[in-house]
């Protein structure tokens, strides 16, 4: 079956989603696509027909990350990793291949998307829904993607898993059970509220003065910072105004771009300085908030600039 190569590319951002739902990582699921398009290029001829290209494709894809997961270790999250600490603790890290990393909103959401199917794609690269399908074993997760993301059915699952619908419908209990289990099953909307909106504003304008007392004021009472590649994070309003105040403060003078990731609203964050000492400024962090109600629960400063930035399409530094 004759199909163009541009047919192939109109499907690489519901790719990149699904990509990184599997990896837990935007720079992984960039790698996977890239690899699908290859695979599905030399395969055209072996196409028929009898599933859609998109769900073909969607097959490929899912071998493709089952195989670069086969030697790979889980992805997690800083307040998955150990209790929360003090703003006095000592700073350690760990390689960035051991992080979740965040992914654009715009990579990974098909323009021609429906306003509801855009909904339910953002809503599942949620930091936290992505977390906890890093907690299921690679094919289990691949069978709730295929199934509840992507819509195919148990057979067409059997079928790219190589095993039985029996076996398919057995995983997708497991696997859903282990989402409720993480709290995870029911999203909530990535269509901000009016008060929410607000609420992001607020949080801009305070960041933007460097208003310690305002910023923590938008937090929930047990709201989460976390700083990967650091393990360290924190919890609650008294420790995480006194990591402001002190290690923090250096964040004072920052200016922000506004972006989306993993359906919630983010921030390019540069900080003053350029290099080498001149004017300007430096990139410092990928800021995800996670908002619950009208306050925020998690605050994810990603510092992996050098990785991530680029994803997002953001400057190597701001003039002064």
């Amino acid at each position: 079956m004759a199909i163009p190569a541009a047919q192939l590319e109109q499907h690489r951002k519901a790719l990149t989603g699904h990509c990184y739902r599997m990896m837990g990582s935007a720079v992984d699921a960039d790698d996977a696509v890239q690899e699908t398009i290859v695979r599905a290029w030399r395969s055209l001829d072996r196409f028929d027909g009898r599933a859609s290209l998109r769900t073909w494709l969607h097959r490929i894809a899912t071998n493709v990350c089952l195989d670069l997961l086969a030697d790979r270790s889980r992805r997690a999250r800083p307040i998955e990793s150990g209790t929360a600490g003090t703003a006095d603790d000592a700073l350690e890290t760990m390689p960035r291949t051991h992080w979740l990393e965040p992914v654009p909103d715009a990579r990974t959401v098909p323009a021609d998307a429906d306003p509801a199917e855009a909904v339910a794609l953002r809503q599942s690269i949620r930091l936290a829904f992505v977390a906890a399908l890093q907690h299921l074993p690679p094919k289990q997760r691949a069978a709730l993607l295929l199934t509840e993301v992507v819509g195919c059915s148990a057979a067409e699952v059997a079928e790219t898993l190589d095993t039985s619908v029996a076996s398919v419908n057995s995983a997708l209990q497991r696997a859903r059970a282990t989402l409720a289990e993480r709290n995870v099953a029911e999203a909530p909307s990535t269509e901000l509220s009016e008060e929410q909106k607000k609420l992001v504003d607020s949080y801009v304008e305070a960041f933007l003065r460097y208003d310690v007392d305002a910023l923590v004021g938008l937090l929930h009472r047990d709201a989460t910072l976390s700083m990967p590649p650091y393990t360290l994070w924190l919890r609650g309003h008294d420790v995480i105004r006194k990591w402001l105040v002190g290690p923090g403060s250096g964040c004072r003078g920052s200016r922000l771009i506004p972006t989306a990731a993993c359906g919630s609203p983010a921030f390019a964050q540069y900080r003053p300085g350029a290099p080498g000492g001149g004017p300007g400024y430096h990139p410092w962090a990928l800021i995800v908030l996670e908002l619950a109600g009208d306050r925020i629960a998690g605050w994810n400063a990603f510092l992996d600039t050098e990785t991530i930035f680029p994803l997002f399409g953001m400057p190597r530094e701001l003039p002064a």
